[in-house]
Formats: C-alpha cells, sequence, structure tokens
C-alpha cells in the first residue's frame, strides 16, 4: 500500500495541469480530496455533462441557514481535475477536511493557525523574489514543460513546518484528514492519492501519529445536522477581491493559462482586444502582434519563463489602451476576473424555495447569469406581469436577482417596469434561509408579509408592506394588512404619520387598475386617513422652524402627489384644505410659498391674486430671510413660471436688487438652493428675461421725452435720506 500526497494551491493552474498528469500517470484505487464529507454523497453529479464549472459544493446547517459554507472550484481547480479523473477512472472519491457538522457546530472560538511567518513569502524570498505571488507563477503555475513539482513542494513545506505546532481548528482539521487516511489504508486500497493543501503536507506524511492521538483531538466536537449540495458559482465570485480568502486575482487569466493549448501570450491578447472592439473601439491586427511582442519581450528582460499577467497588462496598457487606465479597468473586468456564470444538473438536490424558483424561471425562461443585463416588462403581458410578480416576491424575501433601474415610485400606475438583473451566487444561501417561512417563493413571502401585518409597530411599515404585496400579488397577505392600515390609521393621532402613509396606500389603490390586483377598501382607508389630515395640518403647520418646516413640506408635496391618484372628492378636500391655509399668518413662509404656488397650479388662485400676495411678502418690511423662505417654496415647482410670468419676474427681480449687502450674504445659499434645483436652460432663460427687464426700463427712461431730468434730481436727496442711504 502507498500513499500519495498532492500538495497544491487551491485554484491553481499549474498545480491543476501537474495533478491531472500525475493522477493519469499513478492511476490511484482511490482519491481523497480537502472538502466536506457531507458532500461525497452527491460528489457523483460532477460527472454530468450538464455540471460546468465553476460550480461550488454549499453546506448550511439545517437549523440555522445563516451557518453555511461555499467550496468553489473552477475548471483550473486542482481538486476540480481530482473529482473528474476519479469519477471518470470509475474509482471512489471521498472529501477528507473536517466535516461541516462540526465547524457549524462550534462558537468559532478554536481559532485559525496563526503562523510565525508567511509561507509563501519565505519561499519566494530564498528563491530571490520579493513578490511571492509572482514566484509561485513562476515555479508552479506558468511552468508547461510537465515537470511534477509536489515532490519539491512536500520538501519545501516540511522544512518551513519545522517547529510550526498546529493548533485549535488546524489541528482538528488535519487529525481529521489523517482519520480519513487511516480508514482507506483498513480497507486495503493499494494506491491512494490525497490531494491537500501545500501546508498540510507534512501533517499527513508517514509516520503517521498513532490514531488515539487523533481521536483525543476530535473527543466532544459539537455536531450539527447538515444538508449539502452544488450551485453554480462565478469567477467574480473566486477572485480575492470579494473576499475570498481563497480567492485569486485573475481567474479570467487562470482559466485562460489552464485551457490554452499554446501560444498563451498570443491567444491572451486576442482575447483583449475582442474585448475592445466589442466596445467600439479601434484595434488592429497590428495592435495585437506589437502588444504581443512587448509583453514577450518584458518576460525575457525579467528572466520569467513565460509572459505573466503583470507584462500582458502592461502591454495591454500600453498598446491596446493607449495608456488609459479607464480602457485597461474594463480589460480588468470582463477579461482578467471575466463573468463566468457556471451550471449544475437539473437533478442536484435543491431546498424548497430554491428548487420553486429554478421551476419559475425556466418557465418563465428567466436565465440565471452573473453579467448585468437590463429587462423591460409590459405589465399588459402576462409573461412579462408574471416575471414582474416573482422579482417583486424575492426583494421581499431580500433576494435581489432582479433590482428597479429607477425609483419604483415614478413608475406607478404605468404598463412598464425596467429592472437590472444579475445573479449572485451568493443569494443560494438566501433561498435556504427564506425555507423558514415556507417551501414557496409565494409562500415564504406572504408569511414574510403577515408577520409585518401583526408585528410591525407604525403605520408607515404597513402601508409599505401593502404596497410590496399588491406590486407582489400576495392575496393572502392583503386582508390582514388592509386592516392593519385601517387599525394604525385609527389609533395614529400624528398627522405626520398619517401623511407619510398616504402615498404609499394612495399608490397601492392605482395597483388595482395596472395589475388587476384586488384593492376592494383601500380607497376608503385612505379618504378616512386625508379627512384627518385635513383637520390636523393647520396645528401642524403653526409656528414651524424653518428646519422643521422643510421636513412637513416634504409630507405635504407627498400628500399632494397621492391625493391625484384618488377620487376628485378627496382631491377636492385636500386642495380646499391647502387653500385656506395659504394665506394664514402663522404659516411658515417656506410652506405658505408653497401652497400658493399648489394653488395657482390647480387654477385656485388667479395670477393677479398671486402677484398681488408675492409683492406683500417681497417688500421692504418682510425680514429678508422669510421674502427668501418664500420665494423658496414658491419657486420649488420649477422656473418655467418666471419664464413666462413676466410680473412675477419683475416682482422677484425688483426684491432682490434691493436686497441690502448685509443681508444679501445671509440669504444667498437659500438662493442658491431654490435656482440650483432648476435645469440649466431654464436657469439660461430666466437670466435672459431678466437682462432684458433691466433694458427696457432703461429704453423707457431714455425715451420718455415728457420726463423733467433737471426735476427728477432735484428729489433724489430727500429719497436718499427716507431710505437711509
Amino acid at each position: 500500500m502507498t500513499v500519495h500526497l498532492f500538495g497544491i494551491r487551491h485554484h491553481g493552474p499549474g498545480s491543476a495541469r501537474a495533478l491531472a498528469a500525475a493522477l493519469a500517470e499513478l492511476q490511484p484505487d482511490i482519491v481523497l480530496i480537502e472538502g466536506p464529507p457531507e458532500a461525497d454523497k452527491i460528489v457523483s453529479l460532477a460527472a454530468s455533462a450538464d455540471m460546468v464549472p465553476p460550480v461550488a459544493l454549499l453546506a448550511y446547517a439545517v437549523d440555522d441557514s445563516t451557518r453555511a459554507a461555499f467550496w468553489p472550484f473552477a475548471v483550473f481547480s486542482p481538486e476540480w481535475q481530482a473529482i473528474r479523473h476519479a469519477l471518470t477512472a470509475g474509482v471512489p472519491v471521498r472529501f477528507c477536511d473536517l466535516p461541516a457538522a462540526h465547524q457549524f457546530a462550534s462558537s468559532g472560538s478554536e481559532g485559525r493557525r496563526g503562523l510565525s511567518m508567511d509561507p509563501l513569502a519565505t519561499l519566494a524570498a530564498a528563491g530571490g523574489y520579493d513578490d511571492p505571488e509572482r514566484w509561485w507563477d513562476d515555479v508552479i503555475e506558468h511552468r508547461r514543460d510537465g515537470a511534477e513539482p509536489f515532490t519539491v513542494i512536500a520538501e519545501a513545506m516540511g522544512e518551513l513546518r519545522v517547529g510550526e505546532e498546529a493548533t485549535g481548528r488546524e489541528a482538528q482539521r488535519e487529525a481529521y484528514m489523517r482519520t480519513v487516511l487511516r480508514k482507506a489504508l483498513r480497507e486495503g486500497f493499494e494506491r491512494i492519492a490525497v490531494v491537500c493543501g501545500a501546508w498540510h503536507v507534512p501533517a499527513l506524511q508517514a509516520p503517521l501519529p498513532p490514531a488515539t492521538h487523533d481521536q483525543r483531538i476530535l473527543k466532544g466536537l459539537p455536531k450539527r445536522k447538515v444538508a449539502c449540495t452544488w450551485v453554480p458559482w462565478t469567477h467574480g465570485r473566486l477572485a480575492s477581491s470579494s473576499g475570498y480568502g481563497a480567492g485569486v486575482t485573475s481567474p479570467g487569466w487562470y482559466h485562460h493559462l489552464f485551457t490554452a493549448p499554446d501560444q498563451i501570450t498570443t491567444r491572451w491578447l486576442s482575447k483583449v482586444a475582442r474585448v475592445l472592439r466589442a466596445e467600439d473601439l479601434p484595434v488592429s491586427s497590428a495592435h495585437v502582434i506589437e502588444a504581443v511582442r512587448l509583453a514577450d519581450t518584458l518576460a525575457a528582460l525579467r528572466e520569467r519563463p513565460l509572459a505573466g499577467l503583470s507584462e500582458v497588462t502592461e502591454a495591454t496598457r500600453a498598446v491596446l489602451c493607449g495608456g488609459n487606465d479607464v480602457l485597461l479597468e474594463l480589460v480588468t473586468r470582463e477579461a482578467v476576473v471575466g463573468e463566468l456564470l457556471g451550471e449544475v444538473p437539473a437533478e442536484t438536490p435543491q431546498a424548497p424555495v430554491a428548487a420553486d424558483l429554478a421551476a419559475q424561471a425556466r418557465r418563465l425562461r428567466m436565465k440565471r447569469d452573473a453579467a448585468e443585463r437590463v429587462v423591460d416588462l409590459d405589465l399588459r403581458k402576462p409573461n412579462d406581469l408574471e416575471k414582474s410578480r416573482l422579482l417583486h416576491r424575492l426583494r421581499i424575501l431580500g433576494i435581489d436577482w432582479g433590482v428597479p433601474t429607477a425609483d419604483e415610485r415614478r413608475n406607478q400606475g404605468t404598463f412598464r417596469e425596467v429592472w437590472t438583473l444579475s445573479w449572485d451566487p451568493g443569494l443560494e444561501v438566501d433561498l435556504v434561509a427564506a425555507g423558514a417561512h415556507g417551501t414557496t417563493v409565494l409562500g415564504a413571502a406572504t408569511t414574510v408579509m403577515l408577520r409585518v401585518a401583526g408585528e410591525s409597530s407604525t403605520l408607515a411599515d404597513v402601508t409599505s408592506a401593502l404596497e410590496r404585496s399588491l406590486l407582489a400579488d400576495l392575496a393572502e397577505a392583503l386582508p390582514a394588512l388592509l386592516s392593519g392600515v385601517d387599525t394604525r390609521a385609527a389609533k395614529d393621532a400624528d398627522v405626520g404619520h398619517l401623511m407619510a402613509a398616504l402615498p404609499a396606500l394612495a399608490r397601492s389603490a392605482r395597483y388595482g387598475d395596472v395589475r388587476g390586483s384586488d384593492t376592494a377598501g383601500l380607497g376608503a382607508v385612505a379618504s378616512r386617513m386625508v379627512s384627518r389630515v385635513c383637520a390636523g395640518l393647520g396645528r401642524t403647520v403653526h409656528g414651524l422652524d424653518p428646519e422643521a418646516a422643510a421636513s412637513v413640506l416634504e409630507l405635504i408635496d407627498g400628500v399632494q402627489d397621492a391625493t391625484a391618484l384618488l377620487s376628485p372628492d378627496v382631491r377636492a378636500e385636500w386642495l380646499t384644505t391647502l387653500e385656506g391655509l395659504s394665506d394664514r399668518s402663522s404659516v411658515p413662509p417656506l410652506i405658505a410659498g408653497r401652497l400658493t404656488r399648489l394653488m395657482l397650479d390647480t387654477s385656485r388662485l388667479d395670477a393677479g391674486e398671486v402677484g398681488l400676495r408675492l409683492g406683500r411678502v417681497l417688500t421692504r418690511g418682510t425680514p429678508t430671510a422669510d421674502a427668501a423662505g418664500y420665494v423658496e417654496g414658491f419657486l420649488a415647482g420649477g422656473g418655467l413660471l418666471l419664464i413666462h410670468d413676466e410680473h412675477l419676474l419683475t416682482l422677484v427681480d425688483s426684491w432682490l436688487a434691493g436686497i441690502r449687502d448685509e443681508d444679501f450674504l445671509e440669504v444667498l445659499p437659500l438662493l442658491r438652493r431654490t435656482f440650483g434645483t432648476f435645469a440649466p436652460p431654464e436657469r439660461r432663460s430666466i437670466g435672459s428675461r431678466a437682462a432684458l427687464l433691466g433694458g427696457r426700463r432703461v429704453a423707457v427712461v431714455a425715451e420718455d421725452k415728457d420726463l423733467d431730468l433737471d426735476l427728477a434730481a432735484s428729489v433724489l436727496p430727500a429719497v436718499a435720506r427716507l431710505l437711509g442711504v
């Protein structure tokens, strides 16, 4: 009986290539691989033609899905090559790492291995390298000469581990690996291949410590019931930038190193050229030839066996991107990392909610893709409507496969939704967690909304939940949510709470028309809420300071939009209330100005009355700050009014011209905030109109032949004294 230890680096193409060759030569009777033993029951699925890496083993605690872990594999992962070899050869393959059942049951206090040195950095320094990653790439990953590196790796790790004693979780892992190895030896396998991280090789070399030694380490470890399955994975999630501890910086580049049969540099830079050409950028064959020459020259100057990622990146930046780092970031995203999404067979065991989602996605022809794509849904089409409901249900469960591209509230009442879809493999855990609420997407989302109906303490929370439930067509949750809205609205004496809740309720009432949902009773509840708001609004706006007035103004604007979606009687009641408050002296200037503007926009006040009000406010008797607040509220609806109404423009222009220098500095920030909300064309038009106002005044004076200039000049000293100039 012989044991062959293959120390590898996770997700290393050179390690994977060397391991595949070594296993083909050895022809082992059994293959042991570092990974969760719970996956032994499903490892055979990797033989399916429908299993396309990158994929990952997902293990999770049955009673708490938040305790979960992934073991990812790419085509260039040595472990994947070992799995495929064993399944193709028809020999047993087992995972030999510490079971997830123990890992998930622990409190996490055992700790990880704390090394006194970085193994790769130490070896790189010994080889004359200052970069451990570049050393490993040169020595292992970029080698294509077929040399077997595992003996040298084992010797190097053995030297590094002299005096390094594994403790805590690391000791438990290695004790379990030895336990699995002893079991294989007892079963009589002649040639045993063990594929593990290079650091663990010395701990598995003969002679092994007594079995009792490992039994003491593993004795009494807590256990937890664990489920395991295969899930699709992406190159992006393999990248170290994603936070994956064993990740690599360049999954796309490593995939290329493993799969390209020859001419590594030429094929890679040709791929980069295709990425740039897809963005309509001019990249010719001559560019590629020159980039290949530059990359190979840099590798020769640096005495590297092959142009590595740093060389091809520098060639890409200099030749293909013209020194443009923005284009280089595009290449990094699309090629160096890449967003390849794997696939798993249909017979792969799944959590109930995940299985339901997969079935619905197939029925609706929604492909899970890691790359972002925009989907435009027409809710008048049954298939698009079903897609919308599914995406909204998933959002209720915290599974953001799709995100609306704009504020959802802007498109209410229309038949169109635009979503950005992007599937993240991490959502698989969220699907497992959703199983705590039900066995289907619909059932789980309904349970979540019913819980909101019973537990939410604020009216706004319940109305928001009601709106989301209508979007998701959760018919069973609607009665409880509607009852919750009505009950909380009746008990809530805070007008601000009622105003905050009204917009969502009004939008919900509109969904009955757009989505065919049953919204009976929503209009009546909204009507009662509007009546209570109207009754208490006067007290709410009385004597507010500027900051509080700005907050209440946002609520008023929200109710103004909401009442447009309700019945004409409700709208009339609201506008009548605003009209009565618009000229009340106790109303803060900011709100008074806004209410006056709303009355003008809804034809409840004519331009003449509005001009009189604005004229009274913009006089010297009104404090400058109050006048500025009134103007801010009045112009909040947009600047077109000043363009088309010369009388109002003249009033504002005259007021601005008459502000004293010391007061102007005080109101300047407010004025900039007001006019800064206008679109640039509006601001230009207002400026042009104001300039013409001044020109006309000069023209009138110049052309008025009856004006006695000497008489006018004689009264100027008296006017100056009256004005305090």
